[in-house]
């Protein structure tokens, strides 16, 4: 791992490493070979992790919880750097070894990654996933520039694949400019497409909770399937995430994300990505700070739970 000058040597939060007795764990996926506009996502682990330090004890003043003690941090993944398919073949063994032992949060790295991370969530679980989308683009192209796969397809991919339930694919922040048939895809096909457009105005978690309500009458109608969340950061407006390779203006607010996260603490996921955290073009480190804060949220909702599962 040494040969990659980008990958992380610090942990997430600061705590242990490679800790086999912690039942959550981070990992980093170093790769951006898929990007179409501005690389550097490929950095994102590292300052992803450079942030969460800054979150002092890591107790949530919401869940009253820190995911500390429950957390290890297992590194980056050893992969190649240059091609897409060797790439995802030498991912697909180190994921099923780490979800078969962890709950994981993964910090992209590139949105290509996801894809592979659902076949290896789809293989484990041995049924197809329910997924939360937190983008500006829909991700739903049926070929990457010509190419047949990269950070645009994964969503067309993951629906023609089986690897999801198609109506409980829920996108959130969508506003990027696209063709009817990609743009609606996710809606034509029975999901859920909260564009940005609609969710303005949409601040508080009050405003907020019928859209998480809705979410869960359709997981819980559709058998409660294991249920996956993929958060791209360029969900988020520019002036709250800059660094990120292909910022499209008029998105989420980070209030709004986190509201979101913080009313979906109930439902049962079982991993999470960060991905498109491009520090070169960050200011001021707003973006990772931005990740860190979100990918911190999600574990502490999640220790949450377990805690109040042990409980009952």
């Amino acid at each position: 791992m040494t040969a990659f000058a980008f990958l992380s040597n610090t942990s997430f939060l600061k705590v242990p490493v490679n800790d086999t007795r912690r039942p959550f764990a981070i990992a980093g996926v170093a790769w951006d070979g898929c990007v179409t506009n501005r690389p550097g996502a490929r950095f994102g682990p590292r300052a992803i992790r450079e942030a969460s330090h800054m979150l002092c004890d890591g107790t949530h003043p919401l869940f009253d919880v820190s995911p500390e003690a429950a957390l290890t941090d297992v590194g980056d993944l050893p992969l190649p750097n240059t091609s897409l398919r060797e790439m995802r073949a030498a991912m697909a063994p180190l994921v099923r070894t780490l979800i078969a032992h962890y709950h994981m949060a993964w910090l992209g790295g590139d949105h290509s990654i996801t894809l592979a991370l659902l076949r290896a969530y789809r293989q484990h679980f041995g049924r197809p996933l329910a997924v939360v989308h937190f983008d500006a683009h829909c991700d739903t192209w049926k070929d990457h520039f010509g190419e047949p796969s990269g950070h645009g397809t994964w969503v067309y991919e993951a629906i023609q694949e089986g690897l999801v339930v198609k109506e409980c694919f829920v996108q959130f922040g969508i506003r990027s400019a696209g063709e009817r048939e990609a743009r609606d895809y996710v809606r034509d096909q029975g999901g859920i497409i909260h564009t940005a457009r609609a969710l303005r105005g949409l601040e508080s978690p009050a405003q907020l909770q019928p859209l998480v309500a809705e979410l869960r009458e359709r997981v819980a109608a559709h058998g409660n399937p294991p249920l996956y969340l993929s958060l791209d950061i360029d969900c988020l407006d520019p002036a709250f995430a800059p660094g990120t390779g292909t910022p499209e203006p008029g998105g989420m607010s980070t209030n709004q994300v986190l509201s979101l996260l913080e009313e979906m603490a109930d439902l049962p996921f079982v991993g999470m990505d960060c991905v498109e955290v491009a520090p070169p073009y960050d200011h001021a480190d707003l973006t990772s700070y931005a990740a860190a804060q979100f990918v911190w949220t999600y574990l502490c909702a999640r220790v949450a739970r377990q805690a109040q599962k042990a409980v009952a």
